[in-house]
């Protein structure tokens, strides 16, 4: 009998996933939730078709000893085939502008395409128009203790 992997059995890696359809899409961006950067660490490269961040990431895989113990992590967002990128509330020349990421949303066509929308804090987002989903998330440092001391709060 074969059985599925449990949370408890992982080990402290860093994350280096992708997804390619709408339900690894949540995982991912159930990771990169309350991720945070400075505005000028976007960047799309407009003939490779993909757009990436720089994003200091709260460790939410971490479970409940996240809340004890905050951790954050640098991670690159990498996003391809992407065709067209707007956003609103997005001042790209504010160079001391930091955005925080609170979700990852897919709505595809019937041909695979479809809009990515990154909600970010403060009723910003950006639209990115994809060939098709793949976007990928990898830890590029060791993880920090989060310079606040805690972890993210959406309670009223």
């Amino acid at each position: 009998m074969v059985e599925d992997a449990r949370f408890e059995d992982g080990r402290e890696a860093p994350v280096n996933i992708g997804a390619f359809d709408v339900e690894g899409l949540q995982i991912l961006s159930a990771l990169v939730q309350d991720a945070v950067f400075p505005v000028e660490e976007m960047s799309w490269g407009k003939t490779k078709r993909r757009f990436a961040i720089l994003l200091n990431r709260f460790r939410w895989e971490e479970g409940p000893r996240a809340l004890q113990s905050p951790e954050r992590v640098q991670s690159v967002l990498i996003i391809d085939h992407v065709m067209g990128v707007a956003s609103q509330g997005v001042d790209r020349k504010s160079k001391d502008l930091v955005m925080s990421l609170m979700v990852l949303e897919f709505d595809a066509e019937e041909d695979g395409t479809g809009i990515l929308t990154l909600t970010l804090a403060g009723d910003a987002a950006l639209r990115l128009s994809v060939e098709a989903l793949e976007v990928g998330l990898r830890d590029v440092t060791r993880p920090y203790k989060a310079p606040s001391g805690r972890a993210p709060d959406h309670g009223a």
